[in-house]
């Protein structure tokens, strides 16, 4: 699951722009962003099965903790 949403993370970063301009692109644009990140995030994760129950772990310290 985790390498799937590598992949998906990965997939939004080669989206092709459709031919919209104006707000319509800027609207798709910041969707491709919230996409991205959301995959990252579960991307980064560390998956354990506990008791039957997937669990996944995500470091929200930042980099300085």
């Amino acid at each position: 699951m985790i390498v799937r949403f590598r992949e998906r993370a990965a997939g939004v970063k080669r989206r092709p722009l459709p031919p919209v301009a104006g707000e319509e692109r800027q609207l798709f644009l910041q969707q491709a962003q919230v996409d991205f990140q959301d995959f990252a995030i579960i991307a980064d994760a560390t998956a354990t099965v506990e008791d039957g129950v997937l669990v996944l772990r995500i470091d929200m310290r930042g980099d300085g903790e």
